[in-house]
This record gives C-alpha cells, sequence and structure tokens, in this order.
C-alpha cells in the first residue's frame, strides 16, 4: 500500500469513527430541573425520574437548592424546569415573564419539631402562631434555615403573624445557618433547637435523637409545590420541548400515581393534587 493510500485509509477510519459518534451525542436527552433540597433529601426525585425516563428517554439531571436560589438560577437561564414551594414567588416568576405557566403538582405540611424537654411548653399544640409566640418569649433556641429557601420564606412569615421581630433576636435564641434543611436539622438538633421543617424531610431524616412533632396540623402549615417551564423567550437555550414533557407527565396520571406511591414506613410523604 502505498503512502498516500495508507494515509486516505487511516482518515476513512477516523472519519468512520467520528460518524459512529455522532449519532450517540445527538440523541442524548436531558433537561436540567431547579428545584429544592426536600424534593432531593425526602428521596422523591430519586424514585419517580427514572419512571419518567424510562417513559421518554429525557434524563432529568437536577439542581437541588433552597426555593429563593432555584428561582434566581432559573431566572439566569440556568435550567429548563423551575419545581419549587413557595407560590407567591413562584406567581411573581411568570409575572415577570421568566416562566411560561404555574401548575400545582403536590403538597405535605410543615411541622414544628423540638426536643422532649419541650422549654417552651408547646408539645401537642396545633396553633403555630401562639407557639412561636411562646418560644421568643421564653427565649427557647430555634434554628432557621435562613436561605432564602421555601421553608425559611414560610418561617418567616410565621414570626411576623406572630408579632416577633426575629432579626432583633438574631444571634441570641433565635439562629441562622443559612443550609438546607437535613443540614439544619442537624445543627438543630445539636443545640436543642426547636426547629421548622417539611414532614417529608423529617420522616426521612434518619439523626432525630430524641427529637419529636411538637406542633402539627395548623392549616398555616399547608405547603404547596408547583411546577413552571422557564420561558424560552426570555433563555432560547431553554428546551421548551423536552421541558414541557416533564411537567405533562409530572401532572398527569402517570407522574400523580408516582408521587402518591413514595413512602417511607408506611407514610406518603407527598400529596398529588394537580388540576
Amino acid at each position: 500500500m502505498t503512502r498516500p493510500n495508507i494515509f486516505n485509509f487511516l482518515a476513512a477510519i477516523a472519519l468512520g469513527a467520528l460518524t459512529m459518534t455522532l449519532p450517540a451525542r445527538a440523541q442524548e436527552r436531558f433537561i436540567v430541573v431547579q428545584s429544592t433540597t426536600s424534593t432531593q433529601n425526602s428521596g422523591l426525585l430519586d424514585v419517580i425520574l427514572p419512571e419518567f425516563t424510562s417513559k421518554t428517554g429525557i434524563e432529568v439531571r437536577v439542581v437541588a437548592v433552597g426555593t429563593g436560589q432555584a428561582i434566581k438560577n432559573a431566572e439566569n437561564g440556568d435550567g429548563d424546569v423551575l419545581l419549587v414551594h413557595a407560590k407567591p414567588a413562584e406567581e411573581k416568576f411568570v409575572a415577570e415573564g421568566w416562566g411560561v405557566k404555574r401548575y400545582d403538582v403536590m403538597y405535605n405540611d410543615f411541622v414544628l419539631v423540638g426536643p422532649a424537654a419541650d422549654p417552651a411548653g408547646i408539645g401537642g399544640s396545633h396553633d403555630v402562631v401562639a407557639s412561636f409566640a411562646k418560644i421568643s418569649e421564653t427565649a427557647s433556641p430555634f434554628a432557621s434555615r435562613g436561605d432564602d429557601s421555601g421553608t425559611h420564606k414560610a418561617e418567616l412569615k410565621l414570626w411576623s403573624e406572630a408579632g416577633v421581630d426575629v432579626a432583633a433576636a438574631s444571634g441570641s435564641w433565635y439562629r441562622e445557618t443559612g443550609s438546607g434543611m437535613g443540614a439544619t436539622l442537624n445543627t438543630g438538633i445539636g443545640m436543642g433547637a426547636y426547629i421548622l421543617t417539611d414532614r417529608a424531610t423529617w420522616i426521612s431524616f434518619g439523626n432525630k435523637g430524641d427529637y419529636e412533632i411538637s406542633v402539627e396540623g395548623d392549616p398555616r402549615l399547608f405547603n404547596q409545590y408547583g411546577v413552571i417551564l422557564v420561558n424560552p423567550e426570555k433563555h432560547p437555550s431553554v428546551k421548551a420541548a423536552d421541558g414541557q414533557a416533564f411537567i405533562d407527565w409530572l401532572i398527569g396520571s402517570d407522574g400523580q400515581a408516582a408521587i402518591a406511591a413514595y413512602k417511607i414506613d408506611g407514610k406518603q410523604l407527598f400529596f398529588p393534587n394537580a388540576g
């Protein structure tokens, strides 16, 4: 084989190899979902997302941060879908043109957990605002996420309704961790503090110690989750078709059934309510 023929032969092999890899890359389909630590830490997404991928061939890559950060990330175009739990902030996100449309997906509730010693004397209460007021009055330790998450937003609203200025108490009985829910539970339990958490994370949390639910059942602890497609008119890189396919699955019968079926120790963590 002459030298030019050898070069032609090698070039043909290289071209063939490149051609074989191109379809595989072209077929790789994924979307990025900006979501919350609660959907991730609870184990829900690990269970339901493979079902969606199996049906559609679309991989879902999750960025799990606090709701406030997830919304900022979506505004920056760092994602295709937003799945969070702070309805007023979600509605603002859509109203300002960052999202296309908001859909209800599921709900659970928040619970106030505390040590068995119960220094504020609130155990068994169903009035979370009165309980927050007692925590303040007794200067009992309280650990806040302090991270602009959906849980933190809900907590601040409750302090406001209780007439407590937690900014003035910061660093004394009121401590901000600036961390996710799991880390805040670990920190709070270590310091004997009360903590507001979503029930799903609490059920799945494995380091409870002598902690128990102090307050639950108040309608003000309702915790709604919503899903939104990031607006492709704001960010042309958004994978609108695949992102909407995920939303349609999540709020459709298959996704809703998958959410309802997810349990830990026989306890349902989220309750589907799309539509």
